[in-house]
């Protein structure tokens, strides 16, 4: 079992910056694959990033490549989502998420992902 908390959400101007964090108990971070979701209102939750199991592995989505950064500190136990150059469009309710499957391939739907955080909420205004 592991409990996922994000914080650093808040409230942004376009072109601006925010970092994600999301704190595991129960186990580490490198017992997991990790991955950052989102949800905008009145839309389905998306995958925004992700790292496989062992962690050599990232995928974005085309939406945030080359803006958004996953990384994980493993002595922290923690996960984190660099987020840059933010867009009115990023603004959504935040998520990260763990699973429990080793795979070599990063996992980019929500239904491959056992546990989940309760969100952070990210405003972009324009």
């Amino acid at each position: 079992q592991v409990h996922l908390v994000e914080s650093g959400g808040g409230l942004v101007q376009a072109g601006g910056s925010l970092r994600l964090s999301c704190a595991t108990s129960g186990r580490t971070v490198r017992d997991y694959a990790m991955g950052w979701f989102r949800q905008a209102p009145g839309k389905e939750r998306e995958f925004v990033a992700a790292k496989n199991w062992s962690g050599r592995t990232t995928y974005y989505a085309d939406s945030v490549k080359g803006r958004f950064t996953i990384s994980r500190d493993n002595a922290k136990n923690t996960m984190y989502l660099q987020m840059n150059s933010l867009k009115p469009e990023d603004t959504a309710v935040y998520y990260c998420a763990a699973s429990v499957s080793i795979y070599t391939r990063v996992l980019v739907t929500t239904g491959e992902y056992n546990y989940w955080g309760q969100g952070t909420q990210v405003t972009v205004s324009s």
